[in-house]
């Protein structure tokens, strides 16, 4: 109710983190009627990926691939890049009422609350952080995506 109140014009841009795994290989065989079904699986896992992405109203804003999991470390490379793609050169640094503000909306997972990340914050406020509640993935449009 709070963004709605105020007149600076606000665009909202929604944040998520998605893993999958490199490996190839079926997980499950054909057989002919009367044998057993027999496959050849890798013996290692692949390793981990991570897409972190944002999307606007303009469609994707940024997308960061990482191998491994997402930290608050390569979430900061990630607001930054964000920072640079959506402000204008010519924006940045600037604060007033004519400039837009963007949202980000994400999950309330514990390292989008650590205080690096609130910081990062407080330094760029054209950046708005806002989490959703707890278990409610459905909320942010993201995950359809």
């Amino acid at each position: 109710m709070a963004l709605e109140g105020n007149e600076t014009p606000h665009i909202l841009v929604f944040v998520d983190e998605a893993g999958s795994n490199l490996a190839k290989g079926r997980r499950r065989g054909r057989n002919i009627i009367g044998y057993r079904a027999t496959v050849d699986v890798p013996g290692q896992r692949g390793g981990n990926i991570t897409m972190c992405a944002a999307i606007s109203e303009n469609g994707v804003a940024t997308h960061i691939p990482s191998l491994g999991p997402y930290n608050t470390q390569k979430l900061l490379i990630f607001l930054d890049r964000l920072h640079f793609d959506l402000i204008p050169e010519n924006e940045r640094g600037l604060v007033g009422p004519h400039l837009p503000q963007y949202v980000i909306v994400w999950d309330n997972v514990n390292f989008h609350r650590g205080p690096l990340i609130r910081a990062w914050f407080t330094t760029h406020p054209r950046m708005v952080m806002v989490l959703l509640p707890p278990y409610s993935p459905f909320l942010n449009p993201i995950v359809f995506c």
